[in-house]
């Protein structure tokens, strides 16, 4: 008797040689040896990207699907770098080819020029992902090196100027037909073939041997029939191509006869050629892509071509790289190297996918989703005997007879009959060991250090063990049921060796989005997944019924656990907040709470837009082009200094005519001079692309402040340097001399786009790159806290800006005088000599002190705390305000998030899509027609706070004949002064003296302020005279 499909299963799942883990990475909707294949599928809407994420972290292959018609899309190239960061093998499946025939109509010679474009495209992706890796590995290799010097006269020195790429073998690198690695389809009519079928078929009706037809079919090569030879030159000699001769033209013969002429004896006369066997039905059909599907599902089937090239080409889990391995235990700045012994000494485990009983187990969880608690295998229904109907009955008597005694025991009940409903399994995979239910294992946090854990817990020790000390971001747990994913039906396995993917259960307590599981305590965890869209739309959360706002707090806690990209977070108001990744992935989420998660009715409030505040240079001409005099110029300085004297007295707050703000605590001990400097754009920009690497500096900082000594990557330092200089050639000019060096802090949260300049020349602290010179320079205890005021102050002041308390963009804040007395019985001293006097005196180490005098033993600071408070909050607070009122002081502009939106449309309706994107503030940066079609290829930007509505508004005016993916892209700022209104009469005269003309930056801002209950400068009735055409004023 043969073995069940689930039995075969069980056998295959025990020889990782045989297993493939694959994942499908697609932009659109659509031998004798046995292989087990785990396959994956992904959405691909660029929504929900991270589901891609989450997939490939558990896979060895990947296929990339593309359309034949639209070619590669932006969403192509993001899951190409996903699946190369991951460092995971691709093939490509080009796919709907039947768009060429029937919607292109082009001939087989056109269609192998357009399929040939779409694979340069393709590979013009990955040939630069290729190259961008060389170009690091070979500077790396050059940082390593030590510097070569001429050793005598005369000798000759040789440089090599080589980029590196010429050593490195790419032969395997690329998608090439002929490699075996493409395969060509039409997955809605059934058929798909690699060329090396096609080579296999005509080897034997040509007399020609496989290989060589497997080398000339795909290239410049055609048959001459009379030589019966194949030549090379077919586009100089005007010939066929050997794909086109012998491959496109069979398809599209067949095609004209099946679908276009419904020539039934030259059908018949191709059924009779192909050997197949088509059924009466088929034939009779109405619809001729009936009998196409039978015929080419028989002919080409598609899963034959495809899974034999996955099977062919793509690794087992045996085969996984050694460079994969270090990648995924190389957490952040350590370097595989600086890791513990035991800890590297897993990498061969890795590399032996061993299922042996001592190996050590190492499991990943991806993701966390939701099953609902019947679908479990032990909870599934089955047939009941009479016995149990019987007592079944009596039970459902007996629980009706407590519903009518007790309504309230009834809602008790339901509720917690509602909870069991819902159950978390984790999508997994297992690199090594063999795990079974009811084991325990180590769950490993994204922190988890496995030096101190080794430290910490005894030697020798397991997961298994009784009594272990807590170690930090380290939890043990028990596994539940191991379940084998097969669709939307679980199947319970008794165990699971390496290289398979499985649902794990019993673990919703202990991991919330993904999560390393091992038995030892020297495995770290593994690198955080890369996700390509960011969460940028936010929604406030409320039930419509208040009293179920509990269903509502466990709802949004189940969807953050499910959902690997979105976010849940509870604002200091107290509103539920809910982060998503777009418009589409915003309304999944809605409906999951509304219909899995919470089971309530619930009200989502406008999108929350986010905005950047930022400071531009003094414009040069007016909004009507005119000149400025300097008188207007500095306007601005004398408004800041009007609204500055209503909130503070003059005497502590001076604005001077450059914008220099100076500000003094209450109790007059210290006094900061901070003005407020326009970064340029590309500095602003790199600072943003380089957020985890400033990040990671800061977390290196902060480790050689605290004497604790931090293994770092000698690529991440190189990294960091290329930071420095890059910098450095960027910041140009008078204004920016030695700023690199004199750079005290970036912000908000350390890592953002803002920076903070220490100007004190006399103030020597460490740099913030004082992780490449090693600097271990300190001042004083007292001294390092007031220096952290400053640095608070400055991180307070760009979290929330003055405009809308949004966070700040592009802004660097110079810190140019910084004063402090050493007492608060001290009398005030009005010239900075004698307050430089005081302080050096007084305070060895402190701002002004200088020289070997300066000792920390000798020294007699104190600072004491009066009626305002200590001196530290005080200068937190002096910091803040003053770098508020220096933002002020300069031409303010906010900063809008913009999508990247790609729209591919025809030519008719190019009209109207052009006038959406207007309405909605939008602009086209390029457009370009498809060679052969009608299809236009627009790109554009658009802002975030337009797009809502966009998708749904573009294809009704084009009734489906246009379709936008959009990508959020950068900021940008508005180039509207919010603040401005017209006052010459050129500018009364251009934009009306009634706000005729809106102003969409005072738009947006008002529209934050409004949002978050701050004072909104508007009339109730403005302009009374003006004439009202709306529809609730009649």
């Amino acid at each position: 008797m043969g073995l069940t499909i689930l039995e075969k299963i069980k056998v295959l799942q025990k020889n990782p040689a045989n297993i493939r883990n694959l994942c499908i990475l697609a932009h659109v909707d659509h031998g004798e040896q046995e292989y087990l294949l785990n396959l994956i599928d992904s959405p691909g809407h660029v929504d929900f990207s991270s589901e891609v994420s989450t997939a490939v972290r558990l896979c060895d292959g990947a296929i990339v699907i593309v359309d034949a018609v639209e070619g590669v899309c932006p969403q192509t190239q993001a899951v190409l770098r996903q699946a190369w960061l991951e460092n995971i093998r691709p093939v490509l499946v080009i796919n709907k080819i039947d768009r060429l025939i029937l919607e292109l109509k082009l001939t087989s010679q056109e269609a192998y020029s357009h399929l040939q474009k779409i694979l340069g495209q393709v590979n013009a992706v990955t040939g630069s992902l290729f190259t961008s890796k060389v170009l690091e590995e070979r500077a790396e290799k050059d940082s390593e090196e030590p510097e070569r010097e001429a050793s005598g006269y005369g000798e000759e020195v040789v440089y090599d100027w080589s980029a590196g790429l010429e050593e490195v073998d790419d032969s395997n690198l690329y998608f090439s037909p002929d490699q075996g690695n493409v395969v060509f389809a039409s997955a809605i009519d059934g058929w798909g073939f690699s060329i090396q079928q096609f080579a296999e078929i005509y080897s034997q009706r040509m007399g020609i041997r496989p290989w060589v037809l497997l080398k000339t079919l795909w290239g410049d090569f055609y048959l001459n029939a009379k030589a019966k030879k194949i030549i090379k030159g077919a586009q100089a000699k005007g010939k066929k191509p050997l794909f086109v001769q012998l491959v496109l033209d069979n398809i599209w013969s067949l095609y004209d006869a099946v679908v276009t002429k419904r020539d039934k004896e030259k059908v018949d006369k191709v059924v009779t050629s192909l050997g197949v066997k088509i059924m009466a039905r088929d034939t009779r059909h109405s619809d001729p892509k009936v009998l196409l599907s039978a015929i080419c599902s028989q002919w080409l089937p598609v899963p034959q071509a495809v899974l034999s090239m996955v099977c062919e080409k793509l690794p087992s889990p045996l085969e996984m790289s050694a460079e994969r391995v270090e990648k995924l235990l190389s957490v952040g700045a350590r370097r595989f190297n600086s890791l513990p012994q035991q800890t590297q000494e897993l990498k061969q485990v890795f590399l032996q996918c061993s299922s042996e009983d001592n190996a050590p187990v190492i499991v990943f969880v991806s993701k966390m989703f939701v099953v609902d608690s019947k679908a479990l295998p032990h909870k599934r229904q089955r047939p009941l005997t009479h016995e149990e109907i019987a007592q079944r009955r009596e039970v459902a008597r007996q629980r009706h007879a407590e519903r009518m005694a007790s309504a309230l025991a009834v809602k008790e009940q339901s509720a917690e009959e509602e909870e069991e409903r819902e159950t978390f399994v984790a999508f997994a995979r297992v690199f090594s060991g063999v795990v079974r239910p009811g084991q325990r294992v180590f769950v490993l946090g994204p922190k988890y250090d496995p030096a101190l854990g080794l430290n910490t817990l005894p030697e020798g020790c397991s997961a298994q063990s009784d009594s272990l000390p807590d170690t930090p971001h380290m939890s043990r747990s028990t596994l539940g049921g191991l379940y084998l994913l097969m669709g939307r039906e679980l199947e319970e396995l008794e165990e699971v060796p390496a290289g398979n993917v499985l649902g794990i259960g019993g673990l919703e307590d202990f991991v919330l989005k993904s999560a390393t599981l091992s038995s030892s305590p020297a495995c770290p965890p593994f690198t955080p997944l890369n996700f390509e869209a960011t969460p940028i739309v936010r929604v406030a959360i409320e039930p419509k019924h208040p009293s179920e706002m509990p269903k509502l707090v466990r709802g949004m806690r189940l969807l953050n656990q499910a959902d690997p990209c979105a976010e849940v977070l509870i604002q200091e108001t107290g509103e539920h907040v809910l982060v998503t990744a777009g418009e589409v992935h915003l309304q999944r989420c809605l409906d999951d709470l509304r219909q899995r998660f919470a089971k309530i009715e619930i009200s989502a409030s406008k999108p929350i837009i986010p905005f950047r505040e930022t400071v531009v240079r003094p414009p040069k001409v007016d909004m009507v082009n005119e000149d400025l005099g300097k008188q207007h110029k500095v306007a601005i300085i004398h408004q800041v200094k009007e609204d500055s004297s209503l909130g503070r007295s003059s005497d502590t707050l001076h604005v001077d005519s450059v914008g220099l703000v100076t500000l003094t605590t209450p109790n007059r001990l210290a006094t900061v001079s901070i003005r407020a400097i326009p970064l340029p754009q590309e500095v602003m920009s790199l600072l943003e692309s380089s957020a985890e690497l400033i990040r990671t500096l800061e977390q290196v900082n902060m480790s050689l402040r605290e004497g604790r000594a931090l293994e770092v990557n000698p690529r991440t330092l190189e990294d960091i340097a290329a930071l420095k200089d890059r910098l450095e050639t960027l910041l140009q000019g008078h204004r920016w001399r030695n700023a690199v060096e004199r750079i005290w802090a970036f912000g908000p949260r350390r890592y953002g786009p803002n920076i903070l300049l220490n100007g004190v020349e006399s103030y020597q602290r460490p740099s913030v790159w004082q992780c490449l010179n090693h600097s271990a320079d300190k001042p004083h205890t007292t001294l390092r806290d007031l220096d952290n005021s400053i640095v608070s102050g400055f991180q307070l002041a760009t979290l929330a800006g003055p405009m809308c308390e949004e966070p700040l963009m592009g802004v660097c804040f110079s810190l140019e005088r910084w004063d402090v007395q050493t007492s608060a019985s001290a009398p005030h001293q009005d010239s900075v000599e004698e307050e430089e006097d005081a302080v050096s005196q007084d305070a060895p180490g402190d701002i002004e002190a200088q020289g070997e005098n300066a000792a920390v033993g000798q020294a007699k600071w104190r600072i004491e705390a009066d009626c305002y408070g200590p001196v530290s909050g005080q200068l937190i607070a002096a910091t803040k305000e003053a770098c508020r009122h220096a933002f002020q002081a300069q031409p303010q502009r906010l900063m809008a998030a913009m999508y990247t939106c790609e729209i591919m449309a025809t030519a008719e309706v190019l009209g109207r899509v052009y006038g959406v994107l207007g309405k909605r503030e939008g602009r086209v940066v390029h457009e370009e027609m498809k060679e052969g079609t009608d299809m236009f290829t627009i790109k554009a930007i658009l802002p975030v706070a337009e797009s809502f509505g966009f998708t749904d508004e573009i294809r009704k005016r084009t009734s489906g004949l246009a379709s936008p993916q959009l990508i959020f892209s950068h900021w940008e700022v508005i180039s509207s002064d919010p603040y401005w209104v017209p006052t010459t009469e050129e500018e009364y005269l251009h934009f009306g003296e009634k706000a005729d003309s809106a102003n969409q930056a005072l738009k947006y801002m008002n529209a934050v302020r409004r949002r978050k209950g701050l004072y909104v400068e508007e009339k109730t009735v403005e302009h009374a005279e003006k004439q009202r055409t709306l529809g609730k004023n009649k």
